[in-house]
């Protein structure tokens, strides 16, 4: 196994060249957040979607758009608002009285990368619509269904839903979401170079194409073949049960805890994990891949009970509890 270890490391190694142009164009604009930009390039690596967080003004919407014009593939954004449709989405049928038949129009969601900013200040039937692409990669308008392209990942925004005009997002639709991240304030010495670039008339940047479809395809490819051990795959499977029974791992948190996380969880904390130690340069997963990728994939998976709430805990508490006293192999 040394010798495929091995030889997946020399492409690993190859092809972080590629990755490395991609973080390049995105730094010309994008200044700090580092944590974000990782996880945006997981979610293009393991084709899925992201959901991130953050009160206004955290440069969430500029950071995707950024990373979408690093790539030659086709970008839509949809600006998420209350009187939004599902056929603003996802498009319809028009009547041709000449012909007396009905075509389809397809909606913005046909695209490679699909920007749902504001997420959560449209109504549920509109934020339900994106659930069939988001998890079928496919869309059903009349009686026809219609595949979208390959790649396709959509990058959402939100913010916290204290906000004024914000519906929570159903627990369906938040669980399609491969990450949800968190974005919080750049500290003094980033600000004071966000000031210095930003605060003008003219901030453009241009940002150019580094990347292809192609090579997304290819890079997906090789995270799938990124090493995992047995042991590493045990400490998945012991993190995320021990979110629905965690007093056989010795906690006395359940009755903190609603629900906890299901497989599909298991799924994406093994690819994220895989994808991370890629950007790391390693063609191995160590169990530190996956401490560091585990909160943005349980958080919102974690539903935590009113008893909770009332100590004022929260998800993040729970799954730091967890990987605080699973043991690590």
């Amino acid at each position: 196994m040394s010798i495929d270890v091995k030889k997946i490391g020399e492409k690993v190694e190859k092809e972080s060249q590629v990755l490395a142009r991609v973080r390049s164009e995105i730094e010309k604009v994008i200044i700090g957040q580092e944590y974000m930009i990782e996880r945006l390039l997981i979610g293009l690596l393991c084709n899925n979607h992201v959901l991130i967080e953050g009160v206004p003004g955290l440069a969430k919407t500029l950071a995707v758009t950024t990373l979408a014009s690093s790539v030659k593939a086709s970008f839509r954004r949809i600006q998420f608002t209350p009187d939004l449709l599902p056929a603003d989405l996802i498009g319809t049928l028009i009547y041709n009285p000449r012909s007396g038949e009905f075509t389809t129009k397809k909606g913005p969601v046909f695209a490679n990368i699909i920007l749902a900013d504001e997420i959560n200040r449209a109504p549920a039937k509109v934020q339900s619509a994106l659930l069939e692409a988001m998890q079928e990669r496919q869309v059903t308008i009349g009686e026809e269904s219609h595949l979208l392209d390959d790649p396709f990942m959509v990058l959402a925004t939100q913010n916290p839903i204290e906000q004024e005009g914000t519906y929570p997002l159903p627990e369906a639709q938040i669980d399609r979401f491969m990450l949800k991240i968190r974005v919080t304030y750049p500290n003094r010495e980033e600000e004071k170079k966000i000031l210095a670039k930003m605060a003008g008339s003219n901030t453009k940047t241009e940002v150019n194409p580094v990347i292809e479809t192609s090579d997304i395809l290819r890079l997906r490819a090789l995270t799938d073949e990124i090493y995992m051990d047995e042991k590493v795959e045990d400490y998945i499977v012991s993190i995320v049960q021990a979110t629905r029974t965690p007093e056989e791992y010795g906690l006395d948190i359940a009755s903190m805890i609603q629900y906890g996380a299901s497989p599909r969880a298991t799924i994406f904390l093994a690819m994220a994990s895989r994808a991370h130690a890629l950007l790391q340069g390693r063609g191995y997963v160590t169990p530190q891949d996956v401490k560091s990728i585990g909160m943005d994939v349980l958080r919102h998976r974690v539903i935590i009970t009113y008893e909770a709430e009332a100590e004022e805990k929260t998800p993040e508490d729970i799954v730091t509890a967890i990987f605080d006293n699973v043991p690590v192999p």
